[in-house]
């Protein structure tokens, strides 16, 4: 029976892709920026390269493994820095505006095996991390206004939402390394509202600056007025004459001056206007 199958190439050629299917299905490379689960019957035996904190690239413990085929099963992690994109979420700040906000956290698994105990696949955990940075940034941003976000107080903001949400996800074997919000706006319809309370509080003011300055001018201008008329009067009390030869002048000017090519004034020489050009005083 063995001579036959020895002498036969295509019980040759099975037995040579039986073995190296077996092979693939036992040896993995993991490499240097990964981690592998083994695991049998859902429990997990061991973990190979795991996550280990200042390691130097080089030095890790990747390469081949090697596992026992249809009874072990085996599940690659990243190990690198991983990044999850919240959804856009509406939140209310304290002085009640509604904030379109986008943010998004860096997370590494630290503990593939707690992860796969709890949540089994990276997926599913950038899923909860996901849901849980929603609810850690609104539960956080309700208790600040939004001028808060544009100041120093936003670095607090972002390190109470970090500590938060890795509190959560230590319990899924990971470790949050940092959370940012890309992005809080107010919705296209509160800015336009915003935008016309401001138009209309600048015009009042514009109307009130106006106003005093149209009254400021009004009492400067009969200040000014009252001032011309006392000088007129002590001039008049000086030297009467030349007060009157003074406003004959002034009108002669405003008469002539007015009238030059558009009209003709036809007077007697004797007219009682004309008695400071005969004169002369």
């Amino acid at each position: 029976m063995m001579t036959n199958i020895i002498r036969n190439p295509i019980y040759l050629a099975l037995i040579g892709i039986g073995t190296l299917i077996l092979l693939s299905m036992s040896v993995t490379i993991v490499p240097e920026t990964q981690q592998a689960i083994i695991s049998s019957y859902g429990k997990v035996d061991r973990v190979v390269n795991k996550y280990r904190a200042n390691e130097q690239f080089g030095e890790t413990r990747a390469g081949l493994t090697f596992r026992i085929p249809f009874v072990e099963q085996i599940q690659i992690v990243d190990k690198r820095v991983l990044s999850v994109e919240m959804d856009q979420q509406e939140v209310l700040s304290t002085d009640q505006l509604r904030l379109q906000v986008d943010a998004f956290a860096r997370f590494r698994v630290t503990q593939p095996d707690v992860m796969y105990r709890t949540i089994r696949t990276e997926d599913r955990l950038r899923d909860q991390l996901k849901t849980i940075l929603g609810s850690s940034l609104r539960n956080e941003l309700g208790k600040r206004t939004f001028a808060a976000l544009l100041s120093a107080e936003r670095g607090e903001v972002m390190e109470n939402i970090q500590t938060a949400l890795n509190r959560e996800a230590k319990k899924y074997g990971a470790e949050v390394i940092d959370v940012r919000i890309k992005r809080a706006d107010l919705p296209a319809a509160t800015l336009q509202s915003a935008y016309n309370r401001m138009r209309s509080a600048r015009n009042q003011e514009a109307i009130a600056i106006d106003a005093e300055g149209q009254k400021e001018a009004q009492i400067i201008r009969a200040d000014a007025e009252a001032e011309a008329a006392r000088i007129y009067a002590i001039s008049y009390g000086k030297d009467p004459g030349f007060y009157d030869f003074y406003r004959a002048m002034q009108s002669y000017r405003q008469t002539f001056q007015n009238g030059e090519g558009s009209s003709n004034i036809i007077l007697s020489p004797q007219n009682a206007y004309l008695e400071k050009f005969r004169t002369g005083r």
